[in-house]
């Protein structure tokens, strides 16, 4: 009875990444194959159900913040759905292990560059608080 809890959680902590702009759908695909059983294939393509919605409702927030580009928002999003189009072809071809290789070191790949990445300072047009 109790086995919606643990993924409501899940869902909801995301869910604030996702608002963040951090990559919560990123977690909860991590969640899903490592935790929950859930063949990777299928958590893609719930993870990709999961965004729409979440990215929705953060959008209104970034764009009266004025955190949206406005001239390279539509490059971005034609250059995002040709390759997510293709990618999305790539990986139903693949292997499910080949992918889950894949997946794990593109999470690598992000944590080292996180990690050991150089710090960009100040954001531009911050005074450093004078």
């Amino acid at each position: 009875m109790r086995d919606w809890i643990l993924p409501l959680l899940v869902g909801a902590a995301t869910g604030v990444l996702s608002g963040f702009g951090v990559g919560g759908g990123t977690l909860l695909l991590v969640y899903m194959t490592a935790f929950a059983g859930v063949e990777q294939r299928l958590a893609q393509g719930i993870n990709l159900l999961y965004f729409l919605p979440a990215g929705l409702m953060a959008l209104p927030a970034h764009v009266k913040n004025g955190c949206i580009e406005k001239r390279v928002l539509l490059p971005a999003i034609g250059g995002g759905l040709v390759c997510a189009a293709l990618s999305a072809w790539a990986a139903s071809a693949m292997e499910v292990g080949l992918l889950r290789k894949c997946f794990g070191a593109f999470l690598i790949a992000v944590g080292g560059m996180e990690l050991f990445g150089r710090s960009k300072g100040p954001e531009q047009g911050d005074s450093g608080g004078s």
